[in-house]
């Protein structure tokens, strides 16, 4: 749903087709006092731009919209200073989901969520240029066979409310149902989601942790790019916490924390603090940042490139609320084989050089 101009948008716009976060805004309206008695789904069609009934019915019974915190029905009728929240979807994922073979790294299962580890190169859901081979498709693929009552027609709809870009790999956690939709989403929007990942940058870091707080947003040249803002002028608020583990003189392996789930954002504030991601050909990173011109090291990290065609960056760890439950779940996924191999060729490398520390 689009928005009217007195509506707060709080995500950014929506990210390409590759990569992004929480993949969905939170709307915030307040009643007026003058406000006469009006059911909610009227209301809201009236004050959103191009929102249909039918789309804010579905929202409604979803539990995406909350009147002074509680879930309402479409017939509630609003009241002057009503404090109403709507949870949107921020992509319309109408492409048709055609169910495809592959195999998927499901490390947990129940009724209501689903935890997948991605392997590095695959797209989590179509979009232009990518309407097969996604992770979604596999999904599809998986739950029919699972389920014999099942065809594509009445095949529910996944609920992404997240992703990580296409050549990160690590942990996902999608959604089976509408509740965990409605409860997975608010714990992304509400930064409560705990979510660790592994990086290794270029160079040696000054400090042994620290946290970096710059906006980010859209590039203001290159548009399909990610940047920095520090001053707060453009994009989204985001903050990372980072901590080394290991270092490598020209490299050095860390810990991210997310508070926020930005585009790319790791990516960009390594890149901001001038330790861009190892071999990440969007912001910087597949060229020498650091080290030396000889010709040996030179065909060193050539090769270390040949080991890990992507950039460094593993989910490695996810925790939230069981919708359902309300336990806490938490879950961790050990480095892939290209990330542990070339971390383990630093390592021998340095080890021999005394700069492994």
């Amino acid at each position: 749903m689009n928005h009217g101009p007195d509506e707060e948008k709080e995500l950014d716009e929506s990210p390409p087709a590759d990569g992004g976060e929480e993949l969905y805004e939170r709307l915030n309206l307040k009643v007026d006092k003058g406000q006469e008695p009006l059911r909610i789904d009227k209301f809201l069609v009236r004050r959103i731009e191009n929102a249909t009934r039918n789309k804010v019915q579905k929202a409604l019974e979803a539990g995406m919209v909350l009147v002074n915190n509680k879930q309402v029905a479409a017939n509630y009728k609003i009241k002057p200073l009503d404090e109403i929240v709507l949870y949107s979807d921020k992509e319309a994922h109408g492409e048709e989901i055609i169910p495809e073979e592959m195999p998927l790294n499901i490390r947990y299962e129940d009724d209501e969520v689903m935890i997948i580890n991605k392997r590095p190169g695959l797209v989590v859901h179509p979009a232009s240029g990518n309407y097969s081979g996604t992770l979604i498709n596999g999904v599809a693929w998986y739950l029919l066979q699972k389920n014999s009552t099942l065809t594509e027609q009445n095949l529910p709809r996944f609920g992404l409310v997240h992703r990580i870009d296409k050549n990160t790999s690590g942990l996902m956690v999608l959604a089976k149902t509408e509740k965990a939709v409605r409860s997975l989403a608010k714990q992304f929007f509400d930064h409560t989601v705990k979510r660790q990942y592994m990086a290794l940058v270029w160079g040696d870091l000054a400090e042994e942790s620290g946290t970096i707080v710059a906006h980010v947003g859209r590039h203001l040249r290159f548009r399909k790019l990610f940047d920095a803002y520090p001053d707060g002028d453009h994009g989204k608020e985001a903050i990372t916490h980072y901590k080394v583990l290991e270092r490598f003189g020209y490299v050095t392996l860390v810990q991210c924390v997310l508070e926020t789930g930005r585009t790319h954002q790791i990516r960009v504030h390594m890149q901001h603090i001038g330790h861009p991601l190892f071999n990440d050909d969007t912001y910087g990173g597949d060229k020498i940042v650091k080290g030396t011109v000889f010709s040996k090291y030179r065909q060193f990290v050539d090769n270390c490139f040949a080991i890990c065609p992507r950039h460094a960056l593993h989910a490695k760890t996810i925790g939230f609320i069981h919708p359902a439950t309300g336990k806490d779940m938490l879950f961790e996924s050990e480095l892939p084989d290209d990330m542990r191999d070339v971390i383990g060729k630093w390592r021998a490398y340095t080890t021999t050089t005394g700069l492994h520390r």
